[in-house]
């Protein structure tokens, strides 16, 4: 069976929470806004600068979750990548987007709290890019998760120690490429919150 094929096959059978005709923010390097443009838009040829999201979610005993990208997304398929990832929508604060994204996909909510925010361009050959301001943002929760398998082919959790160890080692390639920028710098300059982590997050 054809990528192609599968891709479809899920769509069908899954609920989708994220349509490629939703506006996105589009901003500048200061992150101000400048108008709006459609998901595909965004992602297509090299991708146009637009406002988005990352999420680190950690467990009682200091794990990561991490996700494995459904087969049915056009960029990064397959790969692995962190918590939960989103854009917010036009007139919709970053705050709020944060928060119904981590349900949307997750099924929890949680207390998150903000770290930094990092500007990246990344090419997935001739299927579009990603070309974000994403902020990242870390949260704690203990419980079950309800997984949209739209969304999320399988997921895991890991220490930071073996975290950085498969990004260091031959594993690298197997994870998005935002997922590598931002946990490179979350292991060499806010190592006190996977610490914060096994404990509270806030």
């Amino acid at each position: 069976m054809s990528m192609d094929n599968v891709r479809a096959r899920l769509a069908s059978s899954c609920t989708d929470i994220s349509a490629d005709s939703e506006p996105l923010i589009l901003v500048d390097e200061s992150d101000r806004e400048l108008g709006h443009l459609s998901k595909a838009l965004c992602h297509a040829g090299r991708g146009v600068l637009h406002r988005a999201f990352s999420l680190l979610i950690f467990n009682e005993q200091g794990e990561l979750l991490l996700q494995r990208r459904a087969a049915t997304k056009r960029l990064w398929p397959l790969f692995w990548s962190n918590s939960c990832c989103s854009h917010p929508r036009r007139n919709e604060p970053i705050e709020g987007a944060i928060h119904r994204r981590l349900h949307e996909e997750l099924g929890i909510r949680c207390p998150l709290r903000y770290l930094f925010k990092f500007q990246y361009q990344a090419q997935y050959g001739s299927a579009g890019a990603e070309h974000e301001l994403c902020s990242v943002y870390v949260g704690r929760y203990v419980g079950a998760l309800k997984v949209n398998r739209h969304e999320i082919d399988s997921w895991r959790w890991a220490s930071a120690e073996a975290v950085q160890d498969e990004m260091a080692g031959s594993k690298a390639s197997h994870f998005t490429p935002w997922f590598k920028l931002e946990w490179d710098r979350i292991w060499s300059d806010h190592r006190i919150e996977l610490e914060a982590a096994k404990t509270q997050v806030g």
